[in-house]
């Protein structure tokens, strides 16, 4: 008796076991897989800027993001790291936001729901707002490619012999000089002769006398850049996208007629936050070092 008393409980035990419908960690299905999806996303986010870090520091000089990332809206120039910073910020209050919806979830409040995500969904707009001037403004002015840098870097100190047009200094002008690790910018300018855009490369003398030249930077810098950020600037473009799908699917009631306290607004609560940490890397990695 006491043998099929044993034989008995291992066979519940067992049936239980693999039963069925228990959530590990507590975690349902779906906010398990998007754990899944962002572990992958962040081993690939890893490996972009392990490989910004590799190519960087085997180069002999690289821009510094001081000077490449000094324009303002407006004609502003000279203000280091300003608008990339208000774009930090921005993408970081929109984390804010959708913990407030995720809340407002928990709580069964649609209208809360509502108000929270279209607040998200407005920040992760003026993030995208602020990168596409950011690019237009590196592509379109300073002509900054994935194939050309025109920032380079200077590797000791010198004096220029022509100004910012190419033209020698006339008797008497002071010549501009310039330090070790300076980033210079090399412009376009149109011929008058051929009404062509030319790069203009100053020529300049170094403190130990020789004569050289503006050469074009890494070209791995405007690459990475693009790469990097636009990959990143897809992910916000598919979390609005996303955000605002979910949003009209709060506001008609469906998640609350479900009665699984809004969790999907959860799961794309989870990618939200991950984009935004991805951000601050980026922002670290590439702005800042």
């Amino acid at each position: 008796m006491a043998t099929d008393a044993i034989m008995s409980h291992e066979v519940q035990d067992e049936n239980e076991l693999w039963a069925g419908g228990k959530e590990p960690f507590g975690a349902s299905y779906g906010k398990l897989m998007m754990w899944y999806f962002l572990l992958s996303d962040a081993f690939t986010f890893a490996g972009f800027l392990i490989s910004y870090g590799t190519l960087r520091f085997s180069m002999p000089t690289w821009p510094l993001p001081d000077f490449v990332f000094s324009s303002l809206p407006g004609g502003i120039h000279h203000a280091p790291l300003i608008f990339v910073t208000f774009m930090t910020f921005v993408l970081i209050m929109s984390s804010v936001t959708m913990v407030r919806a995720v809340q407002e979830g928990h709580n069964g409040n649609r209208m809360g729901v509502v108000k929270w995500m279209g607040w998200t969904i407005v920040g992760g707009a003026m993030f995208l707002s602020c990168q596409a001037w950011e690019w237009t403004t590196l592509i379109g002015t300073e002509h900054m490619s994935v194939i050309t840098n025109p920032f380079g870097t200077h590797v000791t100190d010198g004096v220029y012999l022509e100004d910012e047009h190419g033209h020698p200094y006339a008797a008497g002008e002071k010549a501009e000089t310039f330090t070790a690790h300076h980033t210079y910018l090399i412009e376009k300018e149109k011929d008058e002769a051929t009404g062509k855009e030319e790069w203009i490369h100053r020529k300049f003398k170094t403190k130990d006398g020789e004569i050289g030249q503006q050469e074009f930077g890494p070209k791995a810098f405007g690459a990475l850049f693009f790469f990097i950020t636009g990959f990143h600037g897809f992910h916000v473009f598919s979390g609005v996208l996303f955000l605002t799908i979910i949003l009209v699917n709060a506001a008609s009631g469906l998640y609350q007629n479900r009665g699984n306290h809004y969790e999907m607004v959860e799961k794309i609560g989870l990618y939200w936050h991950f984009v935004d940490l991805v951000w601050v890397f980026v922002f670290l990695v590439y702005y800042l070092l």
